[in-house]
């Protein structure tokens, strides 16, 4: 009979703490769930808990070198993390989370972490001392990793395995399969939906060397593409310039200038449910190019610099848009929030807008929290605190998958947003 969890494949990495042997416990009960684990050892790990125990609760192989492959046909590590439906870790180590989030793959496990895709839920379960929990560096990588959406599983308070009592210790292991179940409860309410997103900036050149640009770092379009494939939709990102990697099970489209992204979007919006514009779009570009680099005058202290109108991508596609067709754009200001927002829901004819104020603490550009305020062309609003990128990604869609599903008329589309799918999380 099937259990909870569906044979979902489960990746487990087990650490070198002295909780390790937990997760023998935690690969029993995963297993009464009728999940598939799959276990990978780190070399401290194999100390404490041996590779024949997990494999016998388990049966499957167990891995604990980076070239150990026991898979005829797939690298272990691409298939391992590609296949998975989720990745745990538990315990995870000070040193792992470190490796995790500084980006460096020196293990299987480690390895396995950075080629798991974007969509593919990961979470943590961190185990260690207190001082070490404590630490700046941990509390500084822990807050990066959660960033990038990945779930942590906050340690307990106790006698630890130095006899030091405080936070840190493994969570119980009935608290991490709660947290597992709890992944696969979520709803995949974009199933079946396409979305077109845009995101990062675009550069308009002067010449060979210099362009014209901004200060987006992609981070708020990304975190709404990787939250909308995790909630199932199909996802086609019109990426410009970006500080953030690839994301994998999302269909990247690059571009450069402003009218490159808007082709592109034309092309793409008749065949999408959604449009997301999270792009920092430049709203001029050179008059003219010139194909050499521009001297530097020696006689003259100024140049001046002719500039013309781009296109305005959200309200290009509003002309074009079809009945059921929903387009949700961004509104970055330093001033008058609202007031701005509402003139550019109108202008462009969209069906929400999300604005903030660039000037707020935790708010803008480069960081990894927004601070935003939701609009309607009714003249509702709903003011978010400061949340995640990610978090500030899933309340956007939230309201976005409101508006898809037409349930609109009777009352406010702002208050039926603050009852239902905008008080998650």
């Amino acid at each position: 009979m099937t259990g909870e969890l569906g044979e979902r494949k489960i990746l487990l990495g087990v650490t070198g703490s002295i909780a390790a042997y937990k997760a023998a416990d935690l690969c029993s009960q995963l297993g009464k769930l009728n999940a598939d684990v799959h276990v990978v050892l780190t070399r401290n790990a194999a100390r404490f808990v041996g590779e024949p125990t997990f494999r016998a609760l388990t049966r499957n192989p167990v891995i604990a070198d980076l070239f150990d492959e026991p898979l005829d046909r797939r690298i272990a590590h691409i298939d391992l993390a590609q296949s998975a439906d989720v990745v745990l870790v538990a315990p995870a180590s000070a040193n792992t989370i470190a490796k995790y989030a500084n980006g460096i793959a020196d293990d299987m496990l480690s390895t396995c972490l950075l080629a798991t895709p974007s969509s593919t839920p990961v979470m943590i379960a961190p185990a260690m001392n207190t001082v070490m929990w404590e630490h700046p560096a941990t509390t500084a990588n822990l807050a990066l990793l959660a960033s990038r959406g990945v779930r942590i599983v906050q340690p307990g308070h106790g006698v630890l395995a130095c006899l030091d009592v405080g936070v840190g210790k493994l969570a119980d292991i009935p608290e991490i399969v709660k947290a597992v179940t709890a992944i696969f409860a979520e709803t995949q309410d974009f199933r079946g939906k396409r979305l077109l997103i845009t995101a990062g900036a675009t550069r308009e050149p002067l010449d060979p060397i210099r362009f014209l640009t901004n200060r987006s770092s992609g981070k708020m379009g990304y975190a709404i593409a990787m939250c909308a494939a995790a909630r199932g939709a199909q996802v086609t990102l019109v990426s410009g310039h970006t500080s953030v990697p690839s994301p994998c099970g999302i269909t990247l489209v690059f571009v450069e200038t402003a009218e490159e992204m808007c082709a592109a979007c034309i092309d793409l919006f008749p065949d999408s449910d959604l449009f997301v514009g999270a792009a920092a779009v430049a709203d001029f570009t050179p008059a003219t190019y010139s194909a050499s680099k521009i001297k530097k005058s020696t006689d003259k202290d100024e140049f001046t610099l002719t500039l013309k109108r781009t296109t305005d991508i959200a309200a290009a596609l509003g002309q074009i848009k079809r009945r059921g067709q929903v387009t949700v754009g961004f509104a970055a200001e330093t001033e008058d929030l609202v007031s701005n927002a509402k003139l550019k829901i109108t202008s462009k004819k969209l069906d929400l807008i999300a604005a903030n104020d660039v000037t707020a603490e935790g708010a803008g550009f480069e960081t990894d929290t927004n601070v935003v305020t939701l609009v309607w062309p009714n003249g509702e609003t709903a003011a978010l605190p400061k949340l995640s990128k990610r978090e500030t990604a899933d309340r956007i869609l939230d309201a976005a998958l409101l508006l898809l599903d037409g349930v609109t008329g009777r009352r406010g589309d702002g208050e039926r947003w603050r009852e239902g799918e905008g008080q998650s999380g």
